[in-house]
């Protein structure tokens, strides 16, 4: 079986309190299951709650071997690092991969850096865990016993990676922080700036590039898909690196998705808010499963 479960939910900053008690304040985290395999997308805050659950022996009652994707290296993705409680334990093995747009510093080193004494009591040198970090660009990985996944750079300020996985013919897609393509060139005649073939050329790339996300989702069982605006917030924030829902919902359409996830929440969306747009969403669309983000949740592929 191929499945996820939602640690963290939340966009840009922690957002705990009781408007957000239903859905969840904690940045991302996920974690995945196929067979024996455990992976775990992104370091948010959510992540200290899933390695207390992981060290607890009635819930998983081997020493913790996971692979740890990370989607990007922006403070909300990986400031819940340090509080991993597996970092601490000498049997745990940890694989950490994940993408670096920010030249001389290794994906190692922007993780370490939050282990030092101007942040953090413990060094990155006296974690016990055995830690290997790998720095990944688009590529297919076998992570062993028949699962594997493939990264898709999405659109975003820094490099950030969607990733697909794939298991026993069932399949989960993420796709966060992600904006979809537009053209950057000027399309009024009037402008100016209006260059003919500029515009013709941009229209074309962004096209080119929203065809490859939607191959990169393409009959997917399970996508979970960044929905941090809705259309109308969206057209205030161009270039900020996240999607509406709308955007979400014609993006599962295209791809021939079974079960889409509303997730990425605004930090200042409450639960009353969520809940409504939850509603709007399931009366509104057909043929695919829509289902809002929360905390504690899981969903089979």
């Amino acid at each position: 079986m191929l499945s996820v479960r939602f640690w963290g939910v939340r966009g840009s900053i922690p957002c705990p309190g009781p408007d957000t008690f239903i859905f969840g304040g904690n940045t991302t985290c996920l974690e995945i299951r196929a067979g024996k395999n455990l992976v775990v997308i992104d370091a948010g805050t959510g992540i200290r709650s899933l390695g207390d659950q992981l060290l607890d022996r009635n819930y998983f009652p081997s020493p913790v071997d996971a692979d740890l994707f990370i989607t990007h290296t922006h403070w909300d993705h990986i400031m819940g690092f340090p509080m991993f409680a597996p970092l601490y334990i000498p049997q745990a093995k940890l694989r950490i991969r994940g993408p670096v747009s920010s030249d001389g510093d290794t994906l190692e080193t922007i993780i370490g850096t939050q282990l030092s004494y101007k942040f953090w009591p413990v060094r990155q040198s006296e974690l016990s865990a055995k830690i290997e970090y790998d720095q990944i660009k688009e590529t297919t990985l076998d992570l062993g016993d028949n699962f594997k996944v493939t990264t898709k750079y999405l659109n975003h300020p820094i490099l950030c990676l969607g990733y697909r996985f794939e298991y026993m013919g069932k399949s989960i897609v993420t796709a966060y922080d992600h904006e979809p393509f537009r053209n950057l060139f000027p399309t009024d005649p009037s402008d100016p700036s209006y260059d003919e073939d500029a515009a013709r050329e941009g229209e074309d790339a962004a096209r080119e590039e929203n065809e490859k996300i939607c191959n990169f989702m393409k009959g997917a069982d399970l996508l979970i898909h960044d929905t941090q605006f809705t259309a109308r917030e969206y057209e205030k924030h161009l270039g900020w690196g996240h999607s509406s829902f709308e955007a979400a919902v014609e993006n599962a359409r295209s791809a021939g998705v079974k079960k889409l996830v509303l997730f990425h929440h605004d930090p200042n969306r409450t639960d009353k808010q969520l809940e409504d747009l939850e509603k709007n969403f399931l009366n509104a669309v057909t043929g695919i499963e829509i289902i809002m983000a929360r905390e504690g949740l899981t969903v089979n592929a």
